[in-house]
């Protein structure tokens, strides 16, 4: 499959799901959904695409915190980023974890440092900040403010 086949499958797999569709460069993708078409993405991805997980990131946005889900076709060497807004105050959005394995980690991550809650994620116990840190502190959104003295 040529890189365009591609992009092409891709497109016509997620077009009942996507907002935006943008491809700025013969290689990458970006798609734009709504938070609640995450895990059809993710399986449509992941599953029938046979792209592989890299990483999510996450921005703390004026209006919600902005993820994005990055995959790569090896195969067609094209990266496919899945770009969602969880809105606040709620910050809720499903897991994908069930169907990605890879990404546990990577939500119980930007559910510690963000305040995202993935619902039906198995385990967002802490996993990089001490024990003692504060609830309901979350170090990489634009509201937060670190107590003096306090190690944060």
């Amino acid at each position: 499959m040529t890189p365009q086949e591609f992009i092409n499958t891709v497109k016509k797999g997620l077009e009942d799901i996507t907002i935006d569709f943008a491809n700025p460069r013969p290689n990458r993708v970006y798609i734009l959904i709504d938070p609640k078409d995450i895990r059809k993405s993710a399986k449509f991805l992941f599953t029938d695409m046979k792209t592989r997980f890299s990483i999510a990131t996450g921005i703390d946005k004026h209006e919600g915190v902005e993820i994005l889900y990055h995959y790569h076709s090896d195969e067609n060497r094209i990266m496919v980023n899945i770009k969602t807004l969880v809105k606040k105050p709620d910050l809720e959005i499903d897991t994908v974890s069930d169907i990605i394995w890879g990404t546990n980690w990577i939500e119980r991550e930007l559910h510690e440092f963000l305040g995202v809650n993935f619902k039906d994620h198995e385990d967002l116990r802490r996993l990089l900040l001490s024990d003692d840190w504060p609830e309901g502190s979350y170090p990489y959104r634009r509201d937060f403010k670190p107590e003096p003295g306090s190690g944060q």
